[in-house]
């Protein structure tokens, strides 16, 4: 039989099929077989549903705007650069207990550090960032905005060897962690403080040669990370001791 003759023969054969009932494929069901029953998929049950919130959701309200320091300086034209850290600083109950006598220009002494000047609210203001190091390790940051003319913590965290770095109008602090990593959190302005945007750690392997600060990209030292990112409208103090205000 040629291959055209065994073709009509399956056509012919399939349309008698039809007409008694259908033809099955290879390996379907046949005629009049039941389909099986479709498994029901579980789906999550939360064991305490007061507490069951949509991935990163805020728990709770939020806080309320923070209030103008009392006993800051006053503002003038020339804004936070024209007050005296200092003064600023004297009127912030968070951040009067780190502020030293001796001002520091390298890492080591206890004392405060050169006072910043940076726009990070957008607003084409020059923010007052002001950070004090301790005998202890610890360090202790505050981010200070005018706010209808009158002076306001935006931002006060503490953490061992802290760094800072403006990110275009975002903060980045640089923490080391009670574990051994390195913790970087980085604030965003929310329109009332700045905020947690995201949290990240890194790892490093151990060695003697991965001691070194600029041995990030050393071979055997290569870090790992863990992202954390948050939301810019939940206000949440970072997890190594810092806060948020």
């Amino acid at each position: 039989m040629t291959p055209l003759s065994r073709r009509l023969l399956a056509a012919l054969l399939c349309t008698c099929a039809l007409a008694a009932g259908g033809c099955g494929a290879p390996g379907g069901l046949g005629t009049g077989t039941p389909a099986p029953p479709v498994s029901t998929q579980p789906r999550p049950e939360p064991l305490w549903p007061a507490w069951t919130n949509a991935p990163g959701a805020a728990v709770g309200r939020r806080e309320p705007a923070p209030l103008p320091l009392k006993s800051a300086p006053a503002v003038g034209a020339d804004g936070l650069a024209g007050v005296d850290p200092k003064d600023v600083v004297r009127a912030d109950p968070r951040m009067r207990p780190y502020l030293g006598k001796d001002e520091i220009r390298a890492p080591g002494p206890a004392g405060t550090r050169p006072p910043v000047y940076r726009d990070l609210t957008g607003d084409g203001q020059q923010e007052l960032v002001v950070a004090a190091d301790t005998a202890t390790g610890r360090s202790a940051l505050s981010v200070y905005a005018v706010v209808h003319g009158k002076i306001v913590s935006i931002l006060f965290t503490i953490g061992r060897q802290l760094a800072a770095e403006a990110v275009g109008t975002d903060l980045l602090v640089r923490i080391a962690a009670d574990d051994g990593s390195e913790q970087a959190v980085r604030y965003h302005w929310d329109g009332d403080r700045m905020t947690v945007v995201n949290d990240e750690r890194s790892f490093r392997k151990s060695g003697p040669d991965c001691a070194d600060p600029e041995a990030r990209t050393t071979p055997g030292c290569t870090a790992v990370h863990s992202h954390q990112p948050r939301d810019p409208k939940a206000s949440r103090a970072p997890e190594a001791g810092g806060s948020s205000r």
